[in-house]
């Protein structure tokens, strides 16, 4: 079988297709995909399928809930909840319940291997890192699979795990590190805006072919939970047939449909201090963000609810008594979502960060400008063609991904707003591809990508999202007070494939052995010209540092404190991560792997 996952920040789901029941009489046809039922606590004791995992791990009291209420079919001894019910335990006890894993790992400010999830949470409560609950939310889905497929072992399957597109090498290994500890060894990474792309072909069929046509650059907009992602994708032509290629990539933007919650909770917030003079605490804002996650989510579907009540638990003794009541009008939350975060803007509008504070809680590094837009015109100008008359990136055509494009009013604000920018230039209005399934798309195209490797479907070309980039120091006199300038060496360009290896041509390098070593790795989501090799004197804000590695690597006699003279090669994995070699004599012989420490200690 072909399995995909989509290992979503707020849902987490499974399909999958056996690749030998394609259709014999239509050559170009691919086998149907299925959606796998999730066996999952929905209620204390109570076990259902439903198509999503919510992506919550909640650890309950130790009288909390029932005796054995939290038994799965395959394990009665299991201490944490994951699902439906940890979700909706979490509503009620938020200092238990871990939400927002994928964000973590993604984060370079925390040493996201140990036990920090959940955040600010009493000591009492049990504690892990961001890998070891990304693993459980997949070891829930390996265990679910076995149970429903007991003659098919879920360690015998093809899988393919998606991450953001906007992922980079280090969160990629990191997720292979949660696989890989969850019994998952035979898998390949998707990003996935892709996944919804692949989706969207396997719903057309062969009939994709007559709405994109060589030269369209579909724009796959993809806002999920945490974060926001931008690819874009290119229609060319090879040998008279059409072929796809991934050919930008934007930032990672931890903005979504969480951030959305939060300001829906503000709002009914200040209206309870306004109107009821009720002045909520940091645990009674935490159930309401939960509970406003609820009201979006049903106020913003077509033909969607008109008002929504909020009920809120008191702090007195008697919590029924006490509750707060609140409502949340849909007139409200279209003002509070799809403008707040969906503004019109012009094409040149970017988004701009504000003023920082010098002094910040530790904890994700939340996107501080919430217009969407604006990071969308930010994307496709920083990606605008080279000799190009137009000042940003012209994408003729639109596919919407993550659960808040389920509303038609956020769609049609994004349309609006880009054909207003298409307008001014005189290019045509975007054509906007249908037949997105907002839950299951991701899962769903993880699969189809997945059947590639049987021959079947068309490969979207994608390679590395980002230009890689090592620090070299430069070769200068001392002088007091400052530093020697660090260029930017390009070790992996923007595309670079999987399974493939270059080595830097024409230059060898000094490399320290036997002492501490600090290597400094940089990368660029805008720089798609550069080649392996590039040495970039003066870089700007378009190349950003990732992360230091400080390493002893091991000499032989005599060498210790010495540089060596060395060449480097940079090969790229099949799961798309990335391996810098050191060579002597032509041969790899030190790997500098990237290291997640926290940044902040020692």
């Amino acid at each position: 079988m072909v399995i995909g996952i989509d290992l979503g920040t707020t849902n987490c789901a499974l399909a999958w297709s056996d690749p030998t029941k394609r259709n014999e009489d239509l050559p170009n046809s691919t086998p149907p995909i299925n959606p796998l039922a999730i066996t999952q606590l929905t209620h204390p004791g109570n076990v259902e399928e439903r198509y999503t995992l919510p992506s919550f791990l909640y650890f309950p009291g130790s009288h909390e809930l029932p005796p054995h209420s939290i038994e799965l079919p395959w394990n009665k001894e299991i201490p944490y909840v994951v699902g439906w019910l940890a979700r909706d335990q979490g509503a009620k006890v938020p200092q238990r319940v871990i939400s927002s894993a994928k964000s973590w790992l993604s984060n370079d400010r925390v040493d996201r291997t140990l036990p920090l999830l959940p955040w600010n949470s009493p000591e009492e409560v049990e504690h892990i890192s961001p890998v070891e609950a990304s693993k459980n939310y997949l070891l829930h889905l390996r265990e679910a699979w076995d149970y429903a497929h007991p003659e098919e072992p879920f360690c015998e399957q093809d899988v393919v795990i998606t991450v953001p597109a906007s992922f980079d090498t280090i969160a990629r290994e990191l997720t292979v590190k949660a696989a890989s500890q969850a019994g998952i060894e035979k898998l390949t990474l998707l990003e996935e805006p892709q996944a919804a792309f692949y989706a969207w072909l396997d719903k057309c069929e062969e009939n994709w072919r007559k709405q994109v046509e060589v030269g369209d650059r579909v724009l796959v907009c993809d806002v999920g939970g945490g974060t926001t992602d931008f690819s874009l994708i290119t229609v060319n032509s090879e040998n008279g047939d059409l072929t796809l290629e991934r050919t930008a990539v934007g930032n990672h933007i931890l903005l979504g449909g969480d951030n959305m919650d939060l300001a829906l909770a503000v709002f009914v917030q200040q209206k309870l201090k306004k109107e009821q003079n009720i002045k909520l605490d940091n645990w009674q804002m935490q159930v309401l963000t939960h509970a406003c996650r609820s009201a979006k989510e049903q106020l913003l579907q077509e033909d969607g609810e008109t008002e929504w009540s909020i009920s809120i638990p008191g702090r007195g003794r008697s919590l029924i008594a006490s509750s707060i009541q609140a409502t949340l009008t849909n007139e409200e939350v279209q003002k509070l979502v799809v403008d707040g975060f969906f503004p019109i803007c012009q094409a040149d509008d970017y988004a701009t960060r504000s003023r920082q504070s010098g002094l910040r809680e530790l904890g994700l590094p939340f996107e501080s400008n919430p217009a969407i837009t604006k990071h969308l015109a930010s994307f496709l100008g920083s990606h605008k063609l080279e000799n190009s008359s137009e000042s940003f990136l012209v994408p003729t055509a639109i596919l919407f991904n993550g659960g808040v494009f389920k509303s038609p009013a956020i769609r049609d604000r994004v349309v609006n707003i880009v054909n207003s920018w298409l307008n001014k230039i005189g290019k045509a209005p975007l054509k906007v591809l249908q037949g997105a399934d907002y839950d299951l798309a991701v899962a769903r195209g993880a699969v189809r990508c997945g059947l590639n490797k049987y021959g079947l479907g068309i490969r979207i070309k994608a390679g590395t999202n980002r230009s890689y980039y090592i620090g070299i120091e430069s070769s200068m006199p001392a002088i007091p007070g400052l530093e020697a300038p660090i260029k930017a060496l390009c070790i992996a360009p923007f595309g670079m494939e999987e399974e493939s290896t270059q080595t830097i041509p024409g230059r060898s390098f000094g490399l320290v052995v036997g002492e501490p070593a600090e290597f400094r790795f940089l990368a660029s989501t805008a720089r798609h010209k550069d080649k392996i090799g590039d040495l970039i004197d003066d870089w700007d804000e378009d190349i950003e540092e990732l992360t230091s590695l400080c390493v002893t690597l091991p000499a032989e006699a005599g060498d210790s404190g010495n540089f060596l003279p060395v060449t480097l090669q940079t090969h790229i994995t099949e799961l798309g991560t990335l391996e810098l070699w050191c060579c002597q004599d032509d041969q790899p012989k030190w790997r500098l792997e990237f290291e997640t420490r926290n940044v902040y200690g020692d």
